[in-house]
């Protein structure tokens, strides 16, 4: 009787120690943890960072594409034009080009002039002039802004003959009385001219780049 009560015994003492590896194992293995999403990087830790967002980053090199600050890529204004859009294309290629809105004008008449302006109106740093439906020229007021071959708003003169030696054709100012207009021809024979505005005292007030006639334009649209 003995000999037969021993094993069962054993094996009922075994069944309950399986049963109770199991319940533990669950408790430890679920419990309080949270689910991964599936591709999470903790399945892989060699895996590299995600991606940053590339709307928050800088514009793209040779876009033309505005920084956070509203201004012009560095570069992006040159002897042709802005960015992609050179002088001559039409005002779509400018919009293209600036990525951004620049407002709903347009021309008083057929073939008018008339200038594209980052939104919301009112900021007057840089204008797009359009005439006879094409791009010809750029207008600037913001001193973050650099011309080709490095002038900016508020350089003295002193310092704008020293960055375009021997290029300068200067004259006095067609409206006020002791300023000067400094016109330099675009290098190597290409069309179109740089145009600083200075103050009576010398510095910079504002330039402009783009094609004769209406790089000279002094009155812009007007």
């Amino acid at each position: 009787m003995a000999q037969k009560t021993l094993p069962l015994a054993v094996a009922l003492i075994a069944a309950l120690a399986l049963a109770g590896c199991d319940r533990g194992g669950d408790a430890d293995t679920h419990a309080g943890l949270p689910t991964a999403p599936a591709g999470d990087a903790m399945d892989d830790p060699s895996a590299p960072p995600p991606m940053a967002d590339p709307a928050a980053g800088a514009p793209a090199e040779g876009t033309g594409q505005p920084s956070p600050g509203g201004q012009p890529a560095p570069g992006t204004i040159t002897w042709e034009g802005f960015g992609p859009a050179e002088f001559g294309a039409d005002q779509e290629a400018v919009r293209m080009a600036w990525g951004r809105d620049l407002g709903d004008a347009r021309p008083s008449e057929p073939g008018g002039c008339y200038y594209l302006m980052p939104q919301p109106a009112g900021t007057d740093g840089v204008g797009f002039m359009i005439e006879q439906d094409r791009f010809v020229r750029i207008d600037v007021r913001d001193p973050q802004v650099e011309a080709p071959g490095g002038g900016r708003v508020g350089m003295p003169t002193a310092e704008i003959e020293r960055l375009y030696p021997g290029m300068i054709e200067t004259s006095p100012h067609k409206y006020e009385e002791g300023a000067h207009t400094l016109r330099i021809p675009a290098p190597e024979g290409r069309p179109g001219a740089l145009v600083f505005e200075t103050a009576p005292d010398g510095d910079v007030q504002q330039w402009r780049v783009g094609l004769p006639p209406q790089v000279d334009y002094v009155e812009r649209c007007g």
